[in-house]
């Protein structure tokens, strides 16, 4: 297995580099963030330069979508690139202007609030678990688009980065049966790519910390015992890397979606106690930047029924068998 990166990938990133260090980064999160805004102009930005048809481009394909969708955010654009660069792609779907979202039922079976609800125009819905007669997987493979309207949004406070809000489109369109795995596996992999960039940038964060901050007359990061968590965050960062990557290149197949999506859920929730730990007072306030990644994280923490649903997916698709 090769793991060096291609020319056609490197040249990719490095224009998408340049790109979001003009259109994105802290500054500008926290801009938004202020306003709980999307960010329209980054999308047109990524729609001209062509980033948001890589999925399908001759000389690109998934992995190098992927890609794109970790950097983005690892740079906190504020755009929707999961469902723009990935999942409607993936269901042969055009991608409209502005946010797109995309939203499973709770488990209580009401929304559950989703990223840009409140700006979002274009809605996916994978089926419930069972159906309205209770019986399991008969609407599980169904999907459904729908166009927004803003009456259709419940605005929800939130604390995590993202502007949150409950939708309930009016009007929907069924997609094809088998649609909803689809876009659950696809959405399985472009969480992990958000959160992959998101992690590395925290944990990057961090390391720089720990070499300038001193202690006692020396660096903090010349203490064996912060070196050997800063070690193991490392190899877990790395996990989750591969695993996503190997799930994108295999096209999303349903085990290897679900191994790492469980896998970089269990990395989120250490390395965000972790860094905060190692970073001190300073981290847990809002002048650093290091909250710009970590609340973020736990917001996709908590999509497509977290690290439990997560697990469960890997056991039904493993061994093909409904996870109790």
């Amino acid at each position: 297995m090769d793991f060096e990166r291609s020319d056609t990938q490197r040249a990719l990133l490095d224009a998408l580099a340049t790109l979001l260090s003009r259109h994105a980064g802290t500054a500008r999160c926290r801009e938004l963030a202020a306003r709980g805004a999307y960010d329209h102009a980054l999308e047109s930005q990524l729609r001209a330069a062509g980033f948001l048809d890589l999925f399908g481009e001759t000389g690109a394909g998934p992995l190098e979508a992927t890609l794109a969708v970790e950097r983005i955010g690892a740079e906190l654009g504020a755009v929707t690139p999961v469902p723009q660069l990935l999942v409607l792609p993936a269901l042969g779907l055009p991608v409209p202007e502005g946010p797109v979202v995309l939203a499973r039922p709770s488990s209580s079976g009401g929304p559950a609030p989703v990223r840009y609800g409140g700006e979002a125009r274009h809605i996916l819905t994978a089926g419930d678990d069972r159906s309205a007669g209770g019986r399991a997987g008969e609407h599980a493979d169904r999907c459904a688009a729908a166009e927004l309207s803003p009456d259709d949004a419940e605005p929800v406070p939130s604390a995590y980065g993202y502007p949150l809000a409950r939708v309930v489109p009016r009007r929907a369109r069924e997609l094809a049966p088998g649609t909803s795995q689809t876009m659950i596996d696809w959405w399985r992999v472009g969480v992990c790519a958000e959160a992959l960039g998101m992690m590395q940038r925290a944990f990057d964060l961090t390391v720089d910390y720990a070499k300038d901050r001193t202690v006692f007359g020396r660096a903090l990061g010349s203490f064996q015992a912060l070196q050997h968590r800063l070690a193991e965050l490392s190899v877990l960062v790395e996990g989750a890397r591969w695993l996503t990557y190997e799930a994108a290149f295999l096209g999303a197949t349903a085990e290897s979606s679900a191994v790492a999506a469980a896998h970089t859920m269990t990395a989120l929730r250490r390395l965000t106690r972790e860094t905060h730990q190692i970073t001190g007072a300073v981290g847990l306030t809002r002048e650093h930047d290091l909250h710009l990644w970590t609340l973020r994280l736990q917001a996709l923490r908590a999509e497509l029924g977290g690290l439990r649903a997560h697990r469960r997916a890997v056991v039904a698709s493993r061994w093909e068998v409904t996870a109790a």
